[in-house]
């Protein structure tokens, strides 16, 4: 299905232009403990001013919701052209969160602790994971399925492919489709008490590397079977339920997901121009996939992490980060440009070599074909191939 429009604002910046400049640049946003959260665990959080809801949804107002807003902001002429075309019965809204408003939530619990009473104008929309949609839907008056996916790190990739598969089914013409994560205690902390969290900054696939860097964002786009420069080719999926926080080790439920979304899109695993690793920079992660993409790939295919330029946005890293591949794929980036993979270059002699992408790595022609990982908790995976129709 042919993906229209992007909206994107992450700790590279808001919107398409602003965001692959800075990717393909090499930027590397500096992690610090978030103003707005009484926790000195450093993150990525998104820069500057975020909208503010409209009076009538007042019920949905939080910084998750205003991440949704800001990416809707930069499509929504697109999308209310869709709506006056097909109608709102046929427009779906498919979106991916883990954390939803649990922001509002921790600071609305510890004032009920501290003086028996909830914030005025505290509302259970804020942080309920179906809010997410309901809000997007009710803010544009799309009438077609509306839900919110959450399957942690996978959450956003997997409302894509659910998106997908509602017009494939013929259930809506035109579907906003996508995810948003903002920065909350509880996932920072939860993080903090796995070992999870780098004490430095985030290095994946080096020997040093210690844990990840979680970060905030949010990505929509517009889908739909009308023709389109970029599609959504394929989606694979696996889930093993290995454990509930560690991935298989042998990598075999990461390959199983990308051979998957190799056949839907019907493409030999050599015809890829690059890889969007998950790459967290965890020790168990990153030793999984390189030897997933190596079985599957050997090492020749450019491959990389965008996390040290974005964090971890766990439930919207996979919209996030299929919108990267769909912006290396648009007219603005006709150069070929590859973005580089950002570590200390110490390679880890236990795992295989892969094709990292250094800066200012060309290919001799645009690029054709994406694939973007996303492996989530309790090895609930996926894997976007995105890639000129």
């Amino acid at each position: 299905m042919f993906l229209h429009d992007l909206g994107i604002v992450c700790a590279l910046g808001h919107g398409k232009a602003e965001v692959l400049a800075n990717w393909l640049a090499g930027r590397r946003p500096e992690p610090a403990p978030v103003p707005w959260l009484a926790t000195a665990i450093p993150a990525l959080s998104v820069p500057g001013e975020l909208p503010p809801l409209p009076p009538g949804l007042a019920d949905y107002d939080c910084r998750n919701n205003r991440l949704l807003l800001a990416a809707l902001g930069q499509i929504e002429p697109a999308v209310r052209r869709a709506l006056e075309q097909y109608g709102p019965h046929r427009i779906g809204v498919v979106v991916g969160t883990s954390t939803s408003g649990i922001a509002e939530g921790e600071e609305a619990v510890g004032m009920l602790r501290t003086t028996g009473r909830m914030p005025a104008g505290y509302h259970y929309r804020q942080q309920e994971l179906g809010g997410a949609a309901e809000f997007l839907a009710r803010h544009l008056g799309a009438q077609g399925p509306a839900y919110t996916v959450s399957t942690t790190c996978s959450s956003s990739a997997n409302a894509l492919a659910s998106a997908r598969r509602l017009l494939r089914l013929g259930v809506c013409d035109a579907v906003l489709a996508g995810g948003g994560d903002a920065l909350c205690r509880t996932t920072l902390e939860g993080f903090a008490a796995l070992g999870a969290i780098s004490k430095t900054r985030c290095n994946p696939f080096s020997r040093n590397r210690d844990g990840t860097l979680i970060g905030e964002g949010a990505a929509l786009f517009l889908m739909s079977r009308e023709p389109a420069p970029v599609a959504l080719l394929g989606a694979g999926a696996s889930a093993d339920a290995y454990h509930i926080s560690a991935p298989r080790p042998d990598g075999s439920c990461a390959k199983a997901a990308m051979q998957a979304a190799l056949r839907d899109a019907g493409l030999a695993p050599e015809r890829l121009d690059y890889i969007n690793l998950h790459g967290t920079a965890t020790p168990q992660n990153d030793a999984m996939e390189s030897r997933a993409v190596a079985e599957l790939f050997g090492g020749g295919i450019a491959c990389g992490s965008s996390k040290p330029a974005t964090g971890h946005c766990l439930g919207a890293a996979g919209a996030i980060e299929a919108g990267l591949c769909w912006l290396l794929l648009s007219e603005s980036n006709r150069e070929g440009r590859l973005p580089p993979h950002l570590w200390d270059g110490e390679l880890d002699p236990e795992m295989p070599r892969l094709g990292f992408a250094a800066l200012e790595t060309r290919r001799s022609k645009p690029l054709q074909y994406c694939l973007s990982n996303s492996f989530a908790f309790g090895g609930n995976n996926v894997s976007l191939l995105i890639g000129h129709a």
